[in-house]
C-alpha cells in the first residue's frame, strides 16, 4: 500500500495558472483506497501582503486523488508534530520545519 492509515503527509496542489494561490495541506491519513487518500488536517495558504504561508484554523477532510498528477506528496515523519508546523523563508529557499531537527526543503518546488 502506497499510504498507510495515521500516516503524515504534506500536499502541494500543483498550480495551473501562474496567478493561483499556492495551497498546501498538511494532515493525517485516516484511509487510503484505489489512490484516493482521505486525510484530515489544515490548509496553509500564502498571505500576498505578506507573502508568506499562514494555516487556516479549521480542521478539514479532504480526499485527494494521489494518482491524478494534480499534488505532489511528501510523507512526514511520525515523529513531526503537526501543531507546531510553520513556514520558514530562509533565503531563496522555504522550508517547513515543526520547530525540531526535522525540516522539509521546498525550494525544489519554486514557490515565487
Amino acid at each position: 500500500m502506497i499510504l498507510k492509515e495515521g500516516e503524515k503527509v504534506h500536499i502541494i496542489h500543483r498550480r495551473i495558472y501562474e496567478k493561483d494561490l499556492h495551497r498546501h495541506f498538511i494532515g493525517v491519513v485516516e484511509s487510503y483506497d484505489g489512490g484516493v487518500a482521505r486525510v484530515t488536517g489544515h490548509v496553509y495558504t500564502v498571505d500576498t501582503v505578506k507573502f508568506a504561508f499562514v494555516k487556516r484554523p479549521e480542521v478539514r477532510t479532504r480526499l485527494v486523488s494521489i494518482v491524478s498528477g494534480d499534488v505532489l506528496v511528501n510523507v512526514i515523519p511520525a515523529k513531526v508534530n503537526l501543531e507546531k508546523i510553520t513556514y520558514k523563508q530562509e533565503r531563496k529557499a522555504v522550508r517547513v520545519t515543526d520547530g525540531s531537527d526535522w525540516r522539509l526543503d521546498l525550494s525544489e518546488y519554486t514557490w515565487m
